[in-house]
């Protein structure tokens, strides 16, 4: 009678590496895919955030230019006849600049030591959009506005204002301080990510 020798199979040495390599590549593949679904993910996520800090900044700038007035401010002390103060570098932008007074300024049954105007500015300062504004329209000498930074990446900003001439002709004119109010202003934003963005407000005259 012949006794059965169990006979036991294993791997070799080079199916073992075989199988290592196999898997390597795996794990390599799934931690590429991995990375590239986090950078996009990333990526969505900022262009996103940068999207609402545009609507947002969009916003308070139509709540601004809608709610212009003909209201004569001081400055330094002395009261001008100009109503919209518009030139380049003004309020040391690097580029243009617009201040005016608007109206709707939230003060529910006047309760709060301030009126409803405010003073608002608009300038370009190291590729910020930002907005200078006071509590008060008429400010004391040496008075320094409050700034809110809008937007970043800001290249530059300028404005231009819709008049209209003898000839009955609708033009847009390069932006500069008038002592009264234009039709409508336009203001054109060049930003890094969305390029040239141009809104146009009808004001209230």
């Amino acid at each position: 009678m012949h006794s059965l020798r169990s006979t036991q199979s294993g791997f070799t040495l080079l199916e073992v590496l075989i199988a290592m390599a196999i898997f390597a590549l795996i794990a390599f593949g799934a931690t590429q895919i991995l990375t590239n679904v986090t950078d996009a993910d990333e990526a969505s996520e900022e262009r996103f955030q940068s999207l609402q800090d545009l609507q947002r900044a969009m916003l308070v700038i139509e709540r601004d230019f809608l709610q212009m007035v003909p209201r004569k401010t001081r400055v330094e002390g002395e009261v001008t006849d100009t109503l919209i103060f518009a030139e380049e570098f003004l309020f040391d932008s690097d580029s243009g600049a617009i201040g005016f007074v608007r109206a709707g300024w939230h003060n529910p049954q006047l309760v709060l030591p301030r009126s409803t105007m405010q003073s608002v500015a608009y300038r370009v300062s190291e590729e910020r959009l930002e907005r200078l504004y006071s509590t008060y329209v008429d400010n004391s000498i040496g008075f320094e506005p409050k700034v809110r930074v809008l937007l970043e990446g800001v290249e530059k900003i300028e404005f231009e204002f819709l008049e209209k001439f003898d000839t009955k002709e609708f033009t847009w004119e390069e932006a500069e301080s008038v002592q009264e109010l234009p039709i409508a202003v336009a203001v054109i934003i060049t930003s890094k990510l969305y390029g040239e963005i141009r809104r146009e407000f009808k004001v209230r005259r």
